[in-house]
């Protein structure tokens, strides 16, 4: 036998079957979901995280006794994973220094106490997911937006009386929508160069899926909200006299958000902006908020720094805002990161052990069509968030894999940057172990098992693809060379 044809024949034993590569993930999500059961809410404070690595052990042993991967494979594909998320992880820490800083400086009790008395509580959910659409259009950023007015809005919400997977989904719904249309999207950008189409014919074409959906997700807002009722908003009154009397409530507090919007929409990097907005709130505390600040511990500078880094509680005369009000800073961050770090592991080891190349060689197969081409196409990146825990990665992947196929098929490639977002960038923050399902999770505090049934933008938005394939509109068959026309 020839090396060429031994090498052939080792690396046909070395691919997984489609049953074999779905394998890990059901075994993850039966293991997730025992574990949510025993611990509830505490799953995330490391049992969770165990679930991971016990489900990334199993790929291992899988892939080294099965598949005849070296474990220096294994290593390297995790060494990488973690490492392409490390960006990610200080912005988290970022996030949590600011919203304890925003809180504590009075930034959001005063964007709260302005928006009890501005906003009508019948068109609350969907003017929230309206103000979130237009801040995530012009950040390009789903992350800024929920950290920022996201948490603003989620008091708002609770003040009048919406439950918080309600505000919760609006929230995201909005962030998200923003997100994919944002031509300063780095989802949207990823999702045009990895499939060689242009930014903004991306972007045109997505609208055919995206404004639809949109447009039902603000109708299920509107009708919650008329189905909510003057009569049925809790007493706003005494949570604002409550938030007066807790904060030194200034227009002047207004002047953060204003100006770290002007660093947004400047295009500084994501680190300097929040970095800015961290200090910059810092410092309107020690100027507005002292005796806030005191109350937390006597010395200012120590009052401060624990605003950043700790966890603060502020006892008021509404239970809903004390609740409301206390921060983790960058401690109550550090259970997602581990949880990504976990997240990353199994990602790496699903992708070095061949189980990824498996996933997408079973939807390759569905495609006789139209319709089951952008079936398989979303179907397989709804399959990479739930095994690689990454939108990037995912993105990177599904464009790839699915290149040739559109070619070969004679569809546009912006079919396939269509197809790419809406499976992957708003199905992320669904997925409990995906990056944005737990970073959103972790900045709003609510749960990703209590919001996803109301991202209905994030929900419909999938079918939607398939849908909009199906009828057939404005999908068409093109040489390769001739497509960008």
């Amino acid at each position: 036998m020839s090396m060429t044809q031994a090498n052939h024949k080792d690396m046909a034993r070395r691919r997984p079957s489609a049953l074999l590569s779905v394998l890990p993930i059901v075994l993850l999500v039966v293991l997730l979901t025992a574990t949510i059961q025993s611990f509830g809410s505490d799953a995330l404070g490391g049992a969770s995280q165990v679930t991971l690595l016990i489900v990334s052990a199993f790929c291992v042993f899988v892939g080294m006794v099965f598949l005849h991967v070296p474990w220096l494979a294994f290593e390297k594909a995790i060494t990488k994973n973690v490492a392409s998320v490390s960006s990610a992880l200080i912005i988290l820490l970022l996030i949590g220094a600011l919203s304890g800083t925003w809180m504590l400086s009075g930034v959001v009790p005063t964007l709260i106490y302005y928006g009890v008395q501005i906003i009508h509580p019948q068109v609350f959910l969907a003017s929230t997911c309206v103000i979130c659409a237009l801040v995530s259009v012009m950040t390009g950023s789903s992350w800024t937006t929920v950290a920022t007015i996201g948490i603003a809005l989620m008091g708002i919400g609770q003040a009048l009386g919406f439950r918080e997977g309600w505000i919760a989904g609006a929230i995201i719904s909005g962030a998200y929508f923003g997100d994919k249309i944002s031509p300063l999207s780095d989802t949207t950008v990823m999702a045009a160069g990895v499939t060689d189409v242009p930014l903004f014919s991306h972007i045109r074409y997505m609208l055919l899926t995206t404004v639809p959906s949109m447009a039902i997700a603000l109708i299920i807002f509107i009708v919650s909200g008329l189905m909510h009722g003057v009569g049925n908003v809790g007493d706003t009154t005494q949570f604002t006299t409550a938030l007066a009397s807790r904060f030194h409530i200034t227009p002047w507090l207004l002047l953060v958000p204003l100006l770290t919007g002007v660093m947004i929409a400047r295009r500084w990097p994501p680190l300097v902006t929040l970095f800015l907005s961290t200090l910059l709130a810092m410092l309107f505390g020690l100027f507005f908020q002292t005796d806030v600040l005191r109350d937390i511990h006597p010395d200012l500078f120590k009052a401060s720094m624990m605003s950043m880094y700790g966890s603060t509680s502020l006892p008021t005369s509404n239970a809903m805002l004390s609740g409301l009000i206390a921060t983790r800073g960058m401690a109550g961050m550090m259970d997602t990161i581990w949880l990504i770090v976990c997240a990353m592991c199994f990602g790496a080891t699903m992708s070095a052990g061949g189980m990824v190349g498996g996933i997408t060689r079973l939807f390759v197969r569905m495609v006789r069509g139209r319709t089951s081409l952008v079936a398989a196409t979303v179907c397989s990146g709804l399959m990479f968030n739930l095994a690689v825990a990454d939108q990037y990665l995912c993105i990177l992947l599904t464009g790839n894999v699915f290149r040739d196929v559109y070619d070969r098929q004679g569809f546009e490639r912006r079919l396939l940057s269509r197809s790419t977002e809406d499976a992957v960038t708003v199905t992320s923050v669904l997925v409990p172990w995906n990056t944005c399902g737990m970073t959103q999770s972790t900045v709003l505090g609510v749960s990703t098992f209590v919001y996803l049934p109301y991202c209905f933008f994030n929900l419909l938005s999938p079918l939607m693809s398939i849908i909009v394939a199906a009828i057939g509109y404005k999908v068409v068959k093109v040489e390769r060379e001739n497509y960008k026309s």
